[in-house]
């Protein structure tokens, strides 16, 4: 019948018992299904996880800078990663780190989310924000 009509045969579901084929032209279906493929691939979006570092004695004008880079960051949709290193002394007084974290995020709550709470890992303090949109 495919010959006759000049189409191909084309199994559509080959794992169906019994199999689904149908008569079309092979071509033009498989540039149709390129074309979704290429148009889905154009409408993904990538987030990128982008990192803002502070210190334990950071000044206020600089923490400001810092929140709005990072509600930058976040209006754009991507997901920010906010690191503390702690140097020398520092180790012995990690609760004030985390209040420099926690300061962090008062400034920033209005368009983010605290997906992962400020965690000691040896020398630094690690907490990641997401977009509230997302």
């Amino acid at each position: 019948m495919a010959e006759e009509e000049e189409l191909d045969l084309v199994k559509i579901s080959p794992n169906a018992v019994p199999p689904v084929c149908k008569l079309m032209n092979y071509g033009k279906y498989r540039f149709e299904i390129l074309k979704k493929e290429k148009e889905a691939r154009k409408n993904q979006k990538v987030t990128e996880i982008k990192e803002i570092r502070l210190s334990m004695t950071i000044d206020t004008g600089d923490m400001n800078v810092k929140a709005k880079q990072a509600i930058k960051f976040l209006q754009q949709g991507n997901k920010v990663k906010v690191t503390l290193r702690m140097r020398g002394r520092q180790n012995a007084h990690s609760s004030l780190c985390v209040e420099v974290m926690n300061t962090f995020f008062e400034l920033v709550k209005d368009v983010a989310v605290m997906t992962k709470k400020p965690l000691t890992e040896g020398r630094s303090i690690m907490m990641m924000l997401d977009p509230v949109n997302a």
